[in-house]
Formats: C-alpha cells, structure tokens, sequence
C-alpha cells in the first residue's frame, strides 16, 4: 500500500483548488493519505519562501489572476479577496489534527470544508462555530474543537519542522512512501501517474 504525506494549509487557495482529487487518486491506488497541516507563512520564513504580503505587485497581480483562471478551469467557485483572509490558521489545523485521531468522520471533507469555507463562503475559520459546523458536516463530533488543543499544538509545530526536514516549500505538496515530491494541485496527475509506476 502507497502512503501520501500530504503536507497543506487551511488557509492555501492552492490547496483548496485541490479539491477532492487528492482522495480520488488515493482510492485509485489503495493508497493512505497522511494529513499534515502546517503553519504556510512560517515555513515560507524557513525555506527561502515570501508570504503574499510581502511580495512585489506584480507576483500578486498575477497571482490573482491564476488562481481565477484555475478556479474556472477547475468549475470552483472562487473569491480571490475573501473576508477572513488571512486568519489564524491554528484552530483550524487543531481540529483536523485531532480528527485525524479521532477517525470517526471523513478527515478528507473536512479539511475541504474548512477551505472551502474561507475560499467561497466568506466564513472565518478561526471562529469556533464555523470548525464545529466544518467538524458536524464532515462526520465528526464537534466537540473535538474542545480536545485535544495540547496535542494539536504539538504536531503542528512537528508538521513544520518534518516539513522542513523533508524538502517541503509550499502548499499543497504530496510525498510517497518512495521519496518523491509533488508541488501544487496542478502536479496531482503526476502524483496519480507516479503511484500507478509504483504499483506496476
């Protein structure tokens, strides 16, 4: 069986265009995704990177015109300025870290939804009734925002540091159990192309 380690950002535009394909090429191959989510601006700061802020008008003019072109391409409904961006990315991240444990919901749709939620729904999902609607929808108790915050702050902080350790850069990015590396929702057909080599 293929591992995924899937290294992402509540909060990336980048890996909420990402969708569901992730999970659909998992199924694909019998593979188990590893649901890693990590502090984007942080490791930005670790690996050379520059958060949105602080580039130069250009890179974000264009920028903004990419991820709409994506977002149509793609058929997603898309808001390139949405109300709570940027927010703290941490509740969020806590509450699919400790779903991941939890494993009674579908830990794919929530992160989705916690996505989605700030790409699309104009919702803040630092708030705390926005993660228990995402945790409710995705099949979870939303009760879990409540536990677990200990742990959760824990394997964030990991999250980055294997990240950096790993060559990680960016989000969405996707490591195999054989090493390799795939950048961006738009590399994910590379990812599925690679796991059916592996299998073969």
């Amino acid at each position: 069986m293929a591992d995924i380690d899937y290294f992402f950002a509540t909060l990336s535009p980048y890996s909420y265009l990402a969708g569901n394909r992730l999970e659909e090429i998992a199924a694909k191959h019998g593979a188990t995704i590893n649901y890693k989510p990590l502090d984007i601006i942080a490791l930005f700061g670790r690996t050379g990177g520059t958060p949105p802020k602080d580039r130069h008008a250009s890179r974000l003019e264009y920028r903004a015109q990419e991820l709409q072109r994506m977002a149509r391409n793609l058929g997603m409904p898309f808001n390139i300025q949405p109300a709570h961006w940027p927010t703290n990315m941490a509740p969020s991240s806590y509450a699919v870290i400790a779903a991941a444990k939890d494993g009674s919901g579908d830990i794919g749709k929530l992160c989705q939804s916690f996505l989605r939620a700030c790409w699309a729904e104009e919702k803040d999902i630092a708030q705390d009734e926005v993660i228990r609607e995402c945790l409710e929808n995705a099949g979870f108790d939303p009760a879990l925002a409540d536990s677990g915050l200990l742990l959760g702050a824990e394997t964030y902080a990991a999250n980055l540091e294997e990240a950096v350790d790993r060559g990680v850069f960016g989000a969405p990015f996707y490591i195999t159990a054989d090493g390799q590396r795939f950048w961006g929702q738009d590399r994910l057909h590379d990812l599925d192309r690679h796991l059916g080599e592996m299998a073969s």
